[in-house]
């Protein structure tokens, strides 16, 4: 197992990396569309669709949604105060404050939920389509003046994720005493999480040292504290979810690291939240 997923993940990061930054703004939307179309699929399982129908249904009209709020901007514009980007971050960050309540009360939180599929593709929404738009916000960040500008601060975000996983994995098996949410997620610990916290602190002073990031050191730390916080949450949220579909992993599309769901969890809640902090709260443009 842990071979395959050194494997693995020895060829998706460099994919990533390349497709961070080679991939023109409209190729790199269209491949996000996919990425939420095959996430979207594996949600359907955490919403009660056992049919592979209605799954492949959930995630045409993903895709179709995406697509039609894409294709209704003005060319070449991605700007983040336009109604469909805005609408989705600020919705991102009430959705991630709903989302903790929903994970410190559980399993009672479940109750309000678990026997409503309406709600459960709600929650997909609401994670998806802020991932989406987090993601292409960040990458159209200064394009006219600096194509890469947003292609840094994307990789950022994702090895701010890295090392909070990371060290999270790391001190949890040396030190991990004190479970984080038992209930939830019985295999994460508090001193996993202050680890985790440790090194994606150490990851931003070392990548804000050396890459191009225009933006003061105080804005800076407030927008990675809180997005690494939030990707602990999405992780801890995606766990709640399988918990209650009563799946392992959300899919094994990559071996070794289970499904889609399973590697962007944490994204999911640290990308829109960072960008709309960076791009909305703080105004950095």
């Amino acid at each position: 197992m842990l071979k395959s997923r050194l494997i693995t993940a020895l060829i998706l990061i460099p994919l990533v990396i390349a497709a961070l930054f080679w991939l023109p703004p409209v190729g790199f939307a269209m491949t996000m569309i996919v990425i939420c179309m095959l996430a979207a699929w594996e949600w359907g399982q955490f919403a009660g669709m056992a049919s592979r129908q209605q799954r492949i249904w959930l995630s045409v009209l993903c895709g179709l949604l995406l697509s039609a709020m894409l294709f209704t901007l003005p060319p070449y514009q991605r700007d983040v105060h336009l109604p469909q980007v805005a609408t989705s971050l600020w919705a991102s960050l009430a959705w991630w404050i709903a989302a903790l309540l929903l994970v410190l009360s559980y399993p009672a939180s479940a109750a309000l939920w678990r026997h409503s599929r309406p709600l459960r593709l709600l929650f997909g929404l609401l994670t998806l389509v802020p991932f989406f738009w987090g993601m292409v916000a960040l990458r159209q960040y200064h394009y006219d003046s600096d194509r890469f500008a947003g292609s840094w601060w994307l990789l950022f975000v994702m090895l701010l994720v890295w090392g909070a996983d990371s060290g999270a994995y790391m001190f949890g098996r040396l030190f991990g005493k004190h479970k984080l949410a038992p209930k939830v997620s019985p295999g994460k610990t508090w001193e996993g999480f202050f680890g985790g916290l440790v090194c994606s602190a150490l990851i931003a002073w070392l990548f804000a040292s050396l890459a191009p990031l225009s933006v003061s050191a105080g804005t800076l730390v407030i927008c990675a504290v809180l997005a690494t916080l939030a990707s602990v949450l999405g992780d801890l949220t995606e766990s709640m979810f399988k918990r209650e579909a009563g799946i392992k992993d959300s899919g094994n599309l990559i071996p070794g690291h289970g499904g889609i769901l399973d590697r962007i969890d944490s994204l999911t809640a640290a990308v829109p939240v960072f960008a709309c902090l960076l791009l909305l709260v703080f105004r950095t443009l």
